[in-house]
């Protein structure tokens, strides 16, 4: 028996991947993976909820998804601003049923030379406001019983990536992050799980991976390429969907196999 009841039977899984009549707010929603997971989620019927420190952006993004998007401005770093977004969202939309934490940061240097203040950012933004937003977020899922948390994380969480201590250490931490929550939410219905892509060809990404560094990139992937932003987003949506209710605790990797070496 389940804690929350009868146990399912395998007739019971939805295997749809549709999100209707659920609420999911997206942190950097207004850009790059974020967005994409914002396009996908209200296509496949959910209201989203588009989260980003760049609240003119959030509301061109929230009027294009349509369904229902609303927009609000969040520096996720800041519990302040988190309690005040997550109390919005709740009164604007009803309670959530997924978070996607997308906002994060890098910001590139040898360890030698990596700034302090480079280094508190990059942790604060990709990895306490990964906690703050799941916090703030989680008690809401737990009050209701049921909820779904899906953590970016990169596959710079598991394997050391040159200039990128700062970047590797919070991705890292969110991974552990991750699993903790998992380990005390799922029997109060409450799942928690990270999606760690390679490098993603947003428009940052492209430009960042553009020449010779990115031909050198490449050539490390077994797959040959990059991933695309729609590809992470459908790896979101199946941890948001009724189809991954028996994970928990996983680290998704989209990567083309790159870790595997």
């Amino acid at each position: 028996m389940s804690p929350h009841g009868a146990a399912p039977e395998d007739a019971d899984v939805d295997l749809s991947f549709r999100l209707d009549g659920r609420t999911a707010l997206v942190t950097g929603g207004a850009s790059g993976i974020g967005s994409a997971i914002a396009e996908v989620f209200t296509d496949r019927g959910a209201r989203v909820v588009v989260l980003d420190l760049q609240e003119a952006a959030a509301q061109q993004r929230a009027a294009a998804l349509g369904g229902g998007a609303l927009a609000i401005a969040c520096d996720v770093a800041d519990p302040a601003s988190v309690d005040a977004a997550v109390a919005a969202a709740v009164a604007a939309a009803g309670p959530p049923h997924v978070l996607v934490n997308c906002a994060g940061i890098v910001d590139l240097a040898p360890a030698e030379e990596l700034s302090l203040r480079a280094w508190e950012r990059t942790l604060a933004i990709n990895l306490t406001g990964t906690f703050l937003m799941s916090q703030a977020v989680g008690r809401h899922m737990l009050a209701a019983g049921r909820g779904k948390v899906i953590n970016m994380a990169s596959q710079a969480a598991s394997v050391a990536l040159l200039e990128h201590a700062a970047y590797c250490a919070s991705k890292a931490g969110v991974v552990g992050l991750t699993r903790v929550l998992a380990a005390e939410w799922a029997g109060r219905g409450v799942t928690a799980n990270s999606v760690s892509p390679t490098v993603v060809l947003t428009d940052l990404g492209r430009t960042a991976w553009a020449g010779e560094k990115g031909e050198r990139a490449r050539a490390e992937i077994p797959t040959g390429r990059f991933a695309l932003p729609r590809e992470v987003a459908a790896a979101v949506l199946f941890l948001a969907s009724g189809g991954a209710d028996m994970v928990n605790g996983a680290d998704l990797v989209v990567d083309g196999g790159y870790t595997i070496r």
